[in-house]
């Protein structure tokens, strides 16, 4: 079976809101904390039967030290390296804040007629998420399995995660709600 090819695409600011609303670990892009500006980008990959955008954000510096989690997946720049060698991190999948989506909320983006300031640095994670497609569709089930199934199993992994459950009753309402208004 061919593997899909990954892609970046932004969410739907309207529905980002209203999955923020129903759970507070939905990365925020609210006027209120200064983030109105910053686009929801990420990947879209498939989980069980559903589509999930796992968000792509600018490395921190408390993730910069620590290595990969379940949670999180640090996406490395092998042509860039720090003091000891090692390849610098240029990004971070954060799976944790991982939302459901569908065609209806997400829109693509096209890098090769894209002018904003980071398309570089878009193009070299995006390369190395597609090298490592296997291993961020693995990890992103396996986190999916162990929220919805054994919640309790890991409670501060379970708290650091969206409720994955809950926000797909999000996105059903969403998508009726926007079916009455065409």
């Amino acid at each position: 079976m061919k593997r899909p090819l990954l892609d970046l695409y932004y969410v739907d600011m309207k529905y980002v809101r209203e999955l923020h609303n129903a759970d507070d670990n939905v990365m925020s892009v609210s006027p209120q904390t200064g983030k109105a500006a910053r686009p929801f980008l990420g990947l879209v990959i498939v989980m069980e039967t559903k589509k999930y955008c796992i968000p792509l954000t600018s490395p921190k510096k408390d993730k910069f030290k620590s290595k990969s989690r379940v949670d999180f997946i640090k996406i490395p720049d092998p042509k860039r390296k720090d003091e000891h060698g090692a390849a610098l991190t240029i990004g971070i999948l954060n799976l944790n804040n991982m939302i459901p989506v569908s065609e209806n909320v997400i829109q693509k983006i096209d890098l090769s007629k894209s002018t904003t300031f980071n398309r570089d640095l878009l193009i070299n994670e995006l390369k190395w998420c597609r090298d490592n497609f296997d291993v961020i569709s693995n990890r992103a089930n396996k986190l999916y399995t162990k929220i919805t199934l054994f919640p309790d199993k890991d409670r501060n992994l379970t708290r650091r995660c969206c409720n994955f459950k809950k926000l797909e009753q999000v996105l059903e309402k969403y998508l009726n709600k926007m079916a009455i208004h065409t």
